[in-house]
C-alpha cells in the first residue's frame, strides 16, 4: 500500500535544528490539552500527561484523534511521545498488560474487554504495541509488537501474530531497557516507503534512542489498501494491573503547499467530434510557483490509475482531474487536494476594435493585431486576414501581424484553441484623429565666439495649438520618426543655419506629428564706415561708427555715434541691430617713425637715406625750412643737424652729423705742412673706419687706432707716387639710431722723388 502512513512530520530533531515543520496534531502541556482528541473508556487528564490506565485491574483505556486523517499520499511519517507503565501490580500476575500506539481504519470507541495491549478484535491498520506480560510464562518482560494488518490472531492478541512480512517481535528488552519505571521512557517511530517494493514500508522504532527495529513491513489483512484512520495510543490491565501513561505525544501530517486546490480553465470540445484535449501539465504553474520543483501525477475523479499522457488528455463532457503535487526534496505528504475541472463549454472569439496612429500623417497606421483581444482562452493560436474571402479560402494571410500596415477598414482572425475549437471574430481598424501641427521658422542672434551659430530656443517654436501633447526634439525628419538622437538641450539648441524637427505626441493615445523648424542665425551687423586708423603718436581723433543703428556703447563708456578726442589704442564699440548686438572692434595705431638709416657725405655734399615711416618725406636742416630732396649741399664743416618727417607731418626726428674737415692735398717732405691725412678728430666714433684707395680701386692703407687714423702718403714705409688717391671714412653716429655715416672724395698726394 504504497503511500500508506505519511505522517508528514518534522520535530526539532537532536542534530537537526531549524528543521520543525507546524504540529498538526499533539498532546501537550500541562494540565495537557485534548482538544481535538477523544478519551475513551477509563482515560483521563492527570495534569501534564494522559493516564490510559489506573492500577487497577480489567481497565481498558484509549485516546483517539476525533477525525480521521487520509494519509493517502504521504511517502514518510514520525511520531514521537513519552511513555510510562508503574504501579503496585497484582501477586498473581504482577503488572501488565502494556500499551499501543496505532492508526487504525476501526479505533476503539468504548470499553473493550479482552483486548491485547487495548487493541480491539479484529482492528486494522499500524500497530506498535509495547508489552510487559508474558502470556506464556506469565512473567514480566519488555517486548515491542508490530503488527502491519488485522488483530485477528490467538486471543486477539498481537504478541501471538506472525504473519509473514506483516509483524515483528524483539527480544526481551527487560535487562537493558525496562518499560516498567517511575521515569517516561521517549519513543520515536519512523517509517518510510521501501523503495525495493512500494507497497511496504521501513519501520524504525527507538526507545531513549536506541534503535529497536529496522525493518520493511508489508500490509495484510485489512491494511491492504487502507488510506483513512484514526491515530491514538490504547492499554489495558486485564488480570493484572499497572498504572499507563503518555505525554508529549506529536502526529505531524504537513502536505506540500499548494497555491489553490482548484483551477477551472476554460475548455471546449471539437463540434465534429464531440471531443477534446487538454495539456493539464500547463495548470502546474496555478498549483505551485515552480513546476519544476515537485511531481505531479493526475487522476480521473474516482479513477486510481495516473493518466498515463496528461500533455495530451482526451476528454468529452465534464470531466474532474485530481492532482496529486510530490516535493521530492521534502518530508512533506504528497498534496492531493488539487482539482482541474473540465467543463466544455462553445467557443467563440470576440469581435474588437484596434485604434492605431496616422502619425505624421502617413494615411496609414502600424497595428499589432495580436493585441486584439478576442478571447482570453491561454494557448489559442490565431491566423489574420485581410478579409472574409481570404480567411474562408486560406489564401493571403497576414504574415507580419505584430506590425500590419493599413488604413481604417477590418482584419478577421480564425481562433483555434488547443482543444481544436475554432471560431472566427472580426477585427475593426480604426484610426486616431492626426496631431495637427504646423511648420515654423526660429530666428536667433550670431554667438559672438562662434558667429556662423546661434542658440536657439526649439522649446519657444509655435508648431501646434493642440492640448494635451508632448515634445520631443531632433535635428533631422529620420531621427524624429524613429525617436533617435534626441536634442537633449532644446531650450538652448546650438546651430548654424538650417532646420530642427519636432515630434508632437497626443499623451493621450501616442500618435505624433513632426514640424519643421527653420533655424535663422542673424549675423552680425558691423559698421562700414568704422576703420582703424593712423596718427601721429602725439595726435587724438575721432571714432565714428556711422549711423542706422539703434544704439551705441563704446568701451569709454559713451553712447553716442562717434566719440572724439582719441588718442593711440584700442576700442570697441557694441552696435544694437534689432535684438542683436555686435561688438566691433577699433584700433587708433602710432604713425611708423621714419628712420634715418645711413649719411653719405662727399666733399660738402651730403646725402640722407631714409626708410620706414609713410612716404613722401621732407628734410631739414633747420626744422624750419623744409625740402622734398635728402641732398644737402655746400654744408659746412663741423656738425650738421638733420631732421626728417614722413606724409604725416609728426614730430621730426633728427640726427647729428659731423661733416669733416677736408684736406685735398698732402705734400709728405717732412715740414710739417701738410705732411699727413689725419682723421683722428674722429676717434670718438664708433666703428670708425678711414680706407686710401688707388686709382685702380685697391685699397693701399687702413686708418686705425694703431695708426691714429692717419696716412703718411707711404705704402710700408715707402713713398707712394704722386698723384691722385680716392679715400672713405666711415663711422656710426653716437645717437640712439646709431646713425651710418659715410664720407668719401679724393687726395692728392705731392711726393718729391
Amino acid at each position: 500500500m504504497k503511500k500508506l502512513l505519511l505522517f508528514c512530520l518534522f520535530v526539532l530533531l537532536i542534530n537537526l535544528p531549524g528543521n520543525l515543520l507546524s504540529q498538526t496534531y499533539q498532546l501537550s502541556g500541562n494540565p495537557v490539552n485534548t482538544t481535538g482528541w477523544d478519551l475513551v473508556s477509563s482515560a483521563n487528564v492527570n495534569t501534564d500527561f494522559i493516564q490510559l490506565t489506573a492500577d487497577q485491574g480489567n481497565l481498558y483505556g484509549a485516546i483517539k484523534l476525533a477525525s480521521p486523517i487520509n494519509l493517502r499520499y504521504c511517502d514518510k511519517w514520525k511520531v514521537e511521545f513519552d511513555f510510562r507503565i508503574d504501579g503496585n501490580g497484582t501477586a498473581q500476575f504482577g503488572r501488565g498488560d502494556g500499551f499501543t500506539f496505532w492508526y487504525l481504519a476501526n479505533p476503539p470507541t468504548g470499553f473493550v474487554s479482552g483486548g491485547g495491549l487495548g487493541i480491539p478484535a479484529n482492528a486494522s491498520g499500524l500497530m506498535v504495541g509495547f508489552d510487559i506480560f508474558n502470556n506464556t510464562t506469565e512473567g514480566q518482560m519488555s517486548k515491542v509488537h508490530i503488527l502491519y494488518g488485522t488483530n485477528n490472531s490467538l486471543n486477539n492478541n498481537i504478541e501471538y501474530n506472525n504473519t509473514p512480512g506483516s509483524t515483528f517481535h524483539s527480544p526481551d528488552l527487560n535487562p537493558t531497557q525496562p518499560f516498567v519505571g517511575s521515569t517516561y521512557k521517549h519513543v520515536e517511530v519512523n517509517g518510510e516507503t521501501d523503495l525495493a517494493n512500494p507497497t511496504s514500508w521501513i519501520i524504525k522504532v527507538r526507545i531513549d534512542g536506541v534503535l529497536i527495529v529496522d525493518q520493511s513491513f508489508a500490509p495484510s489483512g485489512g491494511a491492504i489498501g487502507m488510506t483513512q484512520g484514526y491515530f491514538g495510543f490504547s492499554a489495558a490491565t486485564g488480570g493484572a494491573s499497572a498504572r499507563h501513561s503518555i505525554k508529549n505525544a506529536k502526529i505531524f501530517v504537513d502536505k506540500v503547499p499548494i497555491l489553490q486546490s482548484t483551477v477551472t480553465p476554460f475548455v471546449c470540445v471539437n463540434p465534429a467530434t464531440g471531443n477534446g484535449t487538454v495539456d493539464l501539465t500547463s495548470y502546474n504553474s496555478q498549483f505551485v510557483n515552480i513546476p519544476a520543483n515537485y511531481i505531479f501525477t493526475y487522476y480521473v475523479l474516482g479513477n486510481s490509475t495516473p493518466i498515463a499522457n496528461p500533455t495530451n488528455f482526451q476528454y468529452s463532457g465534464p470531466t474532474t482531474i485530481t492532482v496529486v503535487v510530490r516535493d521530492p526534496s521534502s518530508t512533506l505528504c504528497d498534496n492531493g487536494d488539487g482539482v482541474i475541472q473540465l467543463n466544455p463549454t462553445p467557443f467563440a472569439a470576440d469581435d474588437v476594435t484596434l485604434t492605431g496612429c496616422n502619425n505624421n500623417n502617413a494615411g496609414t497606421a502600424i497595428f499589432d493585431l495580436t493585441t486584439a483581444a478576442v478571447t482570453t482562452v491561454p494557448g489559442v493560436t490565431k491566423q489574420y486576414y485581410p478579409s472574409l474571402t481570404d480567411l474562408n479560402a486560406g489564401t493571403n494571410e497576414i504574415v507580419n501581424p505584430t506590425a500590419y500596415a493599413s488604413p481604417a477598414g477590418s482584419v478577421y482572425v480564425r481562433v483555434t484553441t488547443p482543444q481544436g475549437c475554432v471560431d472566427v471574430a472580426k477585427i475593426t481598424l480604426t484610426i486616431n484623429p492626426v496631431v495637427v501641427v504646423n511648420d515654423t521658422t526660429l530666428r536667433s542672434c550670431f554667438i559672438e565666439t562662434s558667429p556662423a551659430t546661434a542658440s536657439f530656443n526649439l522649446t519657444a517654436a509655435s508648431v501646434t495649438t493642440q492640448a494635451g501633447v508632448s515634445k520631443k526634439y531632433y535635428p533631422s525628419l529620420t531621427d524624429a520618426l524613429n525617436g533617435t538622437n534626441e536634442i537633449t538641450t532644446p531650450a538652448a539648441y546650438i546651430a548654424p543655419n538650417g532646420v530642427a524637427y519636432i515630434r508632437v505626441t497626443n499623451n493621450a493615445n501616442g500618435c505624433y506629428s513632426v514640424a519643421k523648424v527653420t533655424l535663422v542665425v542673424l549675423a552680425p551687423v558691423l559698421s562700414a564706415v568704422l576703420k582703424d586708423k593712423t596718427i601721429c603718436i602725439e595726435d587724438k581723433t575721432t571714432l565714428d561708427a556711422g549711423p542706422g543703428f539703434a544704439s551705441y556703447l563704446w568701451s569709454t563708456g559713451a553712447t553716442t555715434q562717434a566719440i572724439t578726442n582719441v588718442g593711440v589704442g584700442v576700442y570697441w564699440v557694441q552696435l544694437k541691430t534689432g535684438e542683436c548686438t555686435t561688438t566691433q572692434s577699433v584700433t587708433v595705431h602710432p604713425s611708423e617713425q621714419p628712420v634715418i638709416t645711413n649719411v653719405d657725405i662727399s666733399g660738402t655734399t651730403m646725402t640722407v637715406n631714409v626708410i620706414g615711416g609713410t612716404p613722401a618725406y621732407q628734410y631739414s636742416l633747420d626744422n624750419i625750412n623744409w625740402q622734398d630732396s635728402n641732398v644737402f649741399t655746400n654744408l659746412p664743416r663741423g656738425e650738421s643737424h638733420i631732421y626728417v618727417k614722413d606724409a604725416y607731418d609728426c614730430e621730426p626726428i633728427d640726427i647729428s652729423v659731423t661733416v669733416p674737415n677736408i684736406i685735398n692735398v698732402i705734400t709728405p717732405n717732412g715740414d710739417g705742412v701738410n705732411d699727413v691725412i689725419d682723421y683722428s678728430a674722429l676717434a670718438h666714433k664708433q666703428n670708425l673706419v678711414f680706407n686710401i684707395y688707388d686709382r685702380y680701386g685697391a685699397k693701399i692703407h687702413q686708418g686705425d687706432k694703431s695708426n691714429k687714423y692717419k696716412w703718411d702718403g707711404t705704402i710700408a714705409g715707402r713713398k707712394v707716387s704722386t698723384g691722385s688717391y680716392w679715400y672713405s671714412v666711415s663711422w656710426n653716429e653716437n645717437d640712439k639710431k646709431n646713425t651710418a655715416i659715410k664720407y668719401s672724395g679724393w687726395i692728392l698726394v705731392k711726393n718729391r722723388d
